[in-house]
């Protein structure tokens, strides 16, 4: 949340070691959501209704400046509830202090959920009558659901006989997310909007497979219901954020900006005795600004804040690089370990006219990765590799001409030979992006050591990687533009930066100005 002239993150966090275990909240803060200073911790686990752990929850700032937080506690016996805090000092900008609601837990589970399933309240929205209204994620047997609530205080509530959404087989969900966004203007919306000119996102963390899913569509205030437009990409089983490593992702709207932010959680790919060996697990990605795409208006797009361009250094730039079927094509940058990469690729027309049609599906998890190849791909950037390419990462497209002539297109990034370290879960991310007509193909990468996260068609399809190169570190790494079509030449044009370090570090007193 973004709180006089400070954003603040609030995140899980156990003190005691690099696994899962004793949650309680941390809290850090920045003037730009990129240089972040860590503060002593929000909130331990100091009484009896979050004695288990303090669990995810969500700020709410009223129409008078004040801030409400809910967040779940897990008991002393295991059972989730909700509960209230504030701050202790609101004229604080950096809200070091808070203070727990003597009268927590201000919700049980009700009756027919069980005790463990009801989590992870969402911020409050306004509605018609005045009322706050929160949502909070559920399941019935394997159905994912969402309940609402609605309370004046913070402190009572009444659960509303209709559930938010609901959708068979997608199990218990998590850090359910809702806000509006335009059909028309560019900014985010306050969470509290409502109307013609908006859909609205619900947005769930699926606890069964571990990705965030997404719908668009309508809500209707007077049902208490949200209706997907697509029921075929429904919550859960159609749209995601994010097609790699991210989860329990969280929005909020920044006023001091007027956009919608959403950062997600990047979790490791290597072994539990790894992150133990190196002291730290998990990561924030760039945070990222949502919008609906106007274009399609089936879809979302993410793109990372306009603030990380503030750790840009020198730039390269490279235009129409020819890369002929089968070939790799060295990019002669500096180091390449902390990248900012923009680029479009073009296919030549004639192979695209001369290619086949097929009726074959490709799927980026499961087609054979960078080195299986087609007629029109896979063809992109090769990010930390090493000179002799025993490492690297692809991030990439492939293009299908399908038996009605149509294009159909996938970004994928390919952890195969990420690395040559064994305890390292190497998979290959990715699924279709939406390609309209005239435009190029598109993509940017943010490399940083073990993290690659890539942005197709201006953030239509987004995915996230962790890998952990043993030569392709520091300066040995190197990028690459790759093309291993059986037909098509591509050409490409990028823009290559050196990013600078973010140098997060702990608060001092005389940083406060």
């Amino acid at each position: 949340m973004y709180y006089k002239g400070w954003y603040h993150f609030f995140y899980q966090y156990n003190p005691n070691g690099a696994v899962w275990g004793d949650i309680v909240w941390g809290h850090a803060v920045s003037r730009d959501m990129i240089h972040w200073l860590h503060l002593p911790l929000a909130m331990v686990a100091d009484q009896w209704y979050d004695m288990d752990g303090v669990w995810t929850g969500s700020a709410t700032i009223l129409p008078n400046g004040q801030v409400i937080m809910l967040y779940t506690g897990s008991t002393n016996e295991s059972v989730q509830v909700q509960n209230l805090a504030y701050p202790a000092d609101p004229s604080d900008p950096l809200l070091v202090e808070w203070v727990k609601y003597s009268g927590n837990p201000v919700l049980f589970p009700p009756p027919g959920i069980d005790s463990k399933d009801f989590r992870d309240p969402t911020t409050a929205w306004l509605t018609s009558e005045g009322k706050w209204r929160i949502t909070i994620g559920s399941k019935l047997n394997k159905t994912g659901i969402a309940l609402v609530y609605d309370t004046e205080d913070f402190k009572s509530y009444e659960l509303k006989e209709d559930l938010l959404h609901a959708v068979p087989g997608t199990g218990m969900w998590e850090c359910v997310d809702f806000f509006p966004v335009s059909k028309k203007a560019e900014n985010g919306l306050d969470t509290s909007i409502n109307g013609a000119e908006v859909k609205h996102v619900m947005k769930v963390s699926l606890d069964d497979d571990r990705h965030d899913y997404y719908a668009l569509g309508t809500y209707d205030e007077k049902k208490v219901k949200f209706i997907p437009d697509d029921f075929k990409n429904d919550v859960g089983i159609g749209l995601r954020y994010d097609y790699g490593i991210f989860y329990a992702s969280k929005t909020f709207y920044d006023q001091k900006k007027d956009r919608r932010v959403l950062w997600g959680w990047i979790g490791e790919s290597d072994s539990e005795y790894a992150d133990v060996a190196k002291g730290w697990a998990s990561v924030q990605g760039i945070p990222r600004t949502v919008k609906l795409d106007k274009k399609t208006g089936s879809n979302l797009l993410q793109w990372p804040v306009a603030e990380v361009e503030s750790l840009r250094l020198r730039s390269d730039e490279f235009k129409d690089l020819k890369a002929k079927p089968g070939s790799v094509v060295s990019i002669d940058i500096e180091t390449a370990t902390q990248l900012d990469i923009v680029a479009e690729f073009e296919i030549d027309k004639e192979a695209l006219e001369k290619t086949a049609q097929s009726n074959v599906e490709y799927q980026c998890s499961t087609s054979g990765g960078a080195v299986q190849r087609g007629a029109l791909g896979p063809f992109g950037l090769l990010v930390l590799a090493d000179d002799g390419l025993s490492e690297y990462t692809p991030v990439y497209f492939y293009v299908v001409k399908g038996s009605n002539g149509n294009l159909k297109t996938s970004f994928c990034s390919d952890q195969s030979r990420s690395s040559l370290a064994n305890d390292v879960h190497k998979q290959i991310f990715g699924s279709t992006v939406p390609v309209l007509e005239g435009e190029k193909l598109s993509l940017r990468i943010l490399v940083d050591h073990s993290i690659v996260e890539s942005f197709a068609q201006g953030g239509r399809t987004c995915v996230t990687s962790r890998v952990y190169p043993t030569r392709a570190i520091y300066g040995a790494a190197r990028l690459f533009l790759f093309n291993n079509a059986t037909e098509a030449t591509v050409t490409a044009s990028l823009k290559v930066w050196q990013m600078n370090s973010a140098f997060i570090r702990p608060f001092h007193p005389d940083q406060k100005s």
